[in-house]
């Protein structure tokens, strides 16, 4: 990796500075600089200018021999895609090889999992340990009110008011949305926010911070979760468990708004998509909703063949 970074040292600094300028998260810079690193060593020192849509198919075909899932695959394009429109922005390169290379093809009608209410209650019994009204708080933003794990992470003091009942949210697309808080969710941030501890930088706003006193990071979110579906499975056979992640959360709000009557705008705009198209993989229905819907049809049939 330390000669990729001597060859290509001034586009990926160039890359780094394009993406804190266009508000791509931490983590996002993170996750795109190490796939741009992997792509970058497949060339083998190849000069910026000589790299051909070729080289990047050549790369993305080794990526799905090593067996990622599609969504992998398509997530390290997009990188590598958005490193060469960043150097053509930044005058370093002339053309985008990644430009015209096909994403593969994903399950797009898989039914997002998710959790239902009596599940989501057995979730937050879950929680446990020393920063419980912490832990509980983050996971109420999730399933209550549809952020992301990202967003959690962003949070300042300042963006939540308790008087009104409001919190900003800066999402995908560097776009800002404020969301109604729920009285029950209200209470419990207020009451996180009372133990919060005391960060070790006096300017650090962060609304969860760590045992150390620092924002609380993407990936310590992430693990907390994992522990608590943990938990939450302990009584499942190892073999049957599901698969969930943080993410099951924010699906579980969608999926209950619209079982709610919520129409899919109103829940486009609380999720803070761009594209109603995105909203509209939780509009699936369980197979006892679609017998309870047949079910009430009054089937006719004709006196002849009665």
């Amino acid at each position: 990796m330390s000669e990729v970074k001597d060859i290509y040292e001034e586009q990926l600094d160039a890359f780094l500075i394009w993406m804190k300028d266009a508000g791509y998260t931490m983590y996002t810079q993170k996750s795109y600089l190490s796939d741009v690193y992997e792509f970058l060593e497949s060339l083998n020192g190849k000069n910026i200018e000589q790299v051909k849509k070729l080289h990047v198919i050549s790369y993305l075909s080794s990526v799905r021999e090593r067996g990622v899932s599609d969504s992998t695959r398509n997530r390290k394009h997009a990188a590598v895609n958005c490193f060469f429109k960043a150097l053509i922005e930044m005058e370093l390169a002339t053309q985008n090889p990644a430009s015209g290379v096909k994403k593969s093809k994903t399950e797009s009608n898989r039914t997002p999992s998710f959790l239902n209410e009596q599940e989501l209650i057995r979730f937050f019994e879950s929680v446990q340990g020393k920063y419980r009204t912490r832990n509980i708080a983050i996971f109420l933003l999730m399933a209550y009110m549809g952020l992301r794990i990202g967003e959690v992470h962003a949070l300042n003091l300042s963006d939540f008011n308790p008087e009104h009942k409001t919190l900003n949210v800066f999402g995908k697309g560097r776009k800002w949305r404020s969301l109604p808080v729920p009285e029950s969710v209200n209470q419990m941030l207020q009451q996180a926010i009372a133990e919060r501890l005391e960060p070790w930088r006096a300017k650090e706003e962060a609304m969860f911070t760590s045992q150390k006193g620092r924002r609380l990071s993407i990936r310590c979110i992430q693990q907390i979760a994992a522990e608590t579906f943990e938990r939450f499975q302990a009584d499942v056979p190892k073999q049957q468990r599901l698969s969930y992640s943080s993410h099951k959360l924010r699906h579980s709000f969608a999926t209950m708004l619209l079982r709610k009557g919520a129409d899919l705008r109103t829940v486009q705009e609380l999720l803070g998509h761009s594209s109603i198209q995105t909203t509209t993989i939780y509009t699936h229905v369980t197979s006892r909703e679609k017998e309870e819907a047949i079910a009430r049809l009054n089937v006719q049939l004709p006196t002849t063949i009665r």
